[in-house]
């Protein structure tokens, strides 16, 4: 009898110790997931926050490569511009189109302006020209104003054209005519200014 009783307890005493170790490798699932997976953070509510990748940042504009330079524009030296009007002898041809009365205050003007610009008009004096300004006009009145159309040709002495300048002038009708008879002269010597002003200007342009 004794010795029942002491396998018995001595049986109790196995079983009480196996339990204890079963308690101590056996966890629980809230302490065997928080080993196994990375703790997530959580809001106030208890609600789990996705996390945010990372974004790559955008480079500064230190190092953003700069902008392509535009190259820089060639301007003509006045002194070179000044040389090639010094050495031009422009011959002016007779005017088509214009009348008499028109074309007298035009080519009077183009010789003062081509004086104020330096530019040497070629004469029938043996000067041979540089250059030969050939002219064509027309007119086109409408109501109380009419306008004058005008084009240039710039030819070399060997007759090559080398360039063409053209536009229209308006302004009221005088002396209650049509076509040349109602142009004023004021009309013809504004046309010359700006004739010898683009020539001037194209030939500074052909320095460079």
């Amino acid at each position: 009898m004794r010795r029942s009783h002491v396998t018995t307890v001595s049986l109790l005493a196995a079983l009480t110790l196996a339990a204890c170790t079963n308690a101590k490798d056996v966890l629980e699932p809230s302490a065997i997931a928080s080993q196994s997976t990375p703790a997530v953070p959580t809001t106030g509510t208890g609600t789990a926050t996705p996390t945010t990748p990372a974004t790559t940042a955008q480079p500064s504009a230190a190092t953003e490569p700069s902008a392509p330079t535009q190259p820089a524009t060639t301007t003509v030296p006045p002194a070179k511009s000044a040389a090639v009007i010094a050495r031009t002898r422009l011959q002016v041809a007779p005017i088509v189109g214009a009348s008499v009365e028109a074309a007298t205050p035009l080519t009077a003007e183009l010789q003062t302006r081509a004086k104020q610009r330096g530019i040497t008009l070629a004469g029938s004096a043996g000067q041979t020209p540089t250059h030969v300004l050939k002219g064509y006009f027309s007119t086109m009145s409408e109501g109380k104003e009419t306008t004058v159309i005008y084009v240039w040709d710039i030819y070399d002495p060997a007759g090559n054209r080398l360039h063409r300048i053209n536009g229209q002038q308006k302004a009221p009708s005088v002396n209650d005519g049509e076509g040349w008879a109602a142009v004023a002269p004021e009309t013809m010597q504004a046309i010359a200014d700006q004739t010898i002003d683009q020539f001037a200007t194209w030939l500074g342009g052909q320095a460079g």
